[in-house]
């Protein structure tokens, strides 16, 4: 399993995965998910495209990943200008 500093480490994981990328990497990870199977079988059918099934499949481990490991936002402060 992946461990990750905050929310954003786990945004930067996730954005590049193709369809097939992201079942290899969450696979590691104890998440409740639709299976594989069963979204294939959607995106077959023509119910719903590949982009909006990954795209929410995304949004859910992200939630999730983040929940169980409790990782805090990310920490990014700004530059100030001294002028």
């Amino acid at each position: 399993m992946r461990y990750f500093e905050d929310q954003q480490d786990v945004r930067d994981w996730l954005e590049p995965l193709t369809y097939a990328e992201f079942w290899r990497e969450v696979s590691t990870f104890d998440l409740r998910l639709q299976s594989k199977e069963n979204c294939d079988g959607q995106i077959a059918s023509g119910a719903i495209d590949e982009a909006t099934v990954l795209r929410v499949l995304k949004g859910m481990v992200r939630m999730q990943v983040i929940d169980q490991q409790n990782l805090p936002p990310h920490d990014y402060v700004a530059p100030l200008s001294m002028h």
